[in-house]
């Protein structure tokens, strides 16, 4: 490279340029090259929707698992059985001490609620579901123990709490036996912490692999427009000036990227919403699907548009340098 190319400069004229005239210019000139980005991707409408798509379909796959398992907490709240506990109270235990435990264990800040089935009721409730109810009627003494059914808050439903509350009831001189399923909890919060894991992780190769297709395809535009960048090269443009273009078209396959992905999430949960409705009725279950507001709206179109610019970024860095007049 000559001398006359070195270090690049504006030429200055006689003429002095405000500030507020150096303002407008600044601007004026980063619409113009944004405007002409959009033009870009039009002239290459193929290849251009190609990239929008894969940016747009590697946002969609996390995300919408991401949403699901976040929904999946809606279940896991209504299935309040999983968490409860049956206390069986001990044989002989007269009514008043029974509601005495009641109320004392109503008052404990770990327990959301407790029901009181005395030995009475169970026994009633047996005969109709059983239908044995004439052969019962043998029994000399009511074999089945008055129950407490207690529902920890959700603070103290996880399967560590749920434990350490069990082993706190069991120690009351009124209980006899304590059962709580801890082993279908601990499967449940198990296959829920592995399912995020594997969103977290698809997530990141997926962003990553977006980065990479992205600045590829900034890498091929540039070297199609080699022969002008040259000349722009040689009549002054500085480096910034040449990768500010690729930089906008990075940005608006970000943008174009995150509203596809939003859109072909909100489908997508509306499909499964419609499949899991009839599923979910069978066990009297209810699940409105959340997490597509104006919120995730934003956030998808955050992530989409910083992977365009990063990817953008690091090829235009490498490659726009590297072209330099001889």
């Amino acid at each position: 490279m000559s001398l006359l190319f070195s270090g690049r400069k504006q030429a200055s004229s006689g003429h002095k340029i405000g500030f507020f005239q150096r303002i407008i210019m600044f601007f004026a000139d980063h619409l113009r090259q944004c405007v002409n980005s959009v033009g870009d991707l039009y002239r290459t409408p193929f290849a251009s929707l190609m990239t929008i798509g894969v940016l747009g379909f590697s946002i969609t796959l996390p995300s919408t698992l991401y949403i699901m398992v976040e929904n999946t907490e809606q279940i896991t709240e209504q299935w309040q059985q999983a968490s409860e506990i049956s206390l069986f109270l001990r044989d002989g235990l007269s009514e008043p001490e029974a509601q005495q435990l009641l109320k004392r264990l109503q008052s404990w800040d770990e327990i959301s609620s407790v029901t009181y089935v005395s030995s009475k009721e169970a026994l009633e409730e047996f005969q109709r579901l059983s239908g044995l109810g004439e052969a019962l009627d043998y029994l000399d003494r009511n074999p089945l123990p008055a129950v407490m059914m207690v529902v920890p808050t959700s603070k103290h439903a996880s399967p560590t709490a749920a434990g350490v509350l069990l082993d706190k009831l069991r120690k009351e001189r009124e209980v006899d036996i304590g059962k709580l399923d801890i082993e279908w909890l601990e499967r449940l919060y198990s296959l829920l912490a592995i399912a995020k894991e594997l969103v977290y992780l698809l997530g990141g190769l997926l962003l990553f692999a977006v980065v990479l297709i992205i600045g590829n395809t900034i890498r091929l535009n540039i070297l199609n427009k080699r022969d002008e960048i040259l000349v722009m090269k040689l009549v002054g443009a500085t480096d910034a000036f040449i990768q500010r273009p690729f930089l906008y078209t990075g940005f608006w396959y970000g943008l174009l990227g995150g509203l596809m992905a939003w859109v072909t999430v909100t489908l997508i949960l509306l499909w499964i919403g419609w499949s899991l409705d009839s599923f979910l009725q069978q066990y009297q279950l209810d699940l409105n699907i959340t997490g597509m507001n104006i919120s995730a709206l934003f956030v998808m179109l955050f992530v989409s548009i910083a992977l365009g610019l990063v990817g953008s970024f690091i090829s235009v860095q490498k490659h726009v340098s590297e072209i330099e007049p001889s």
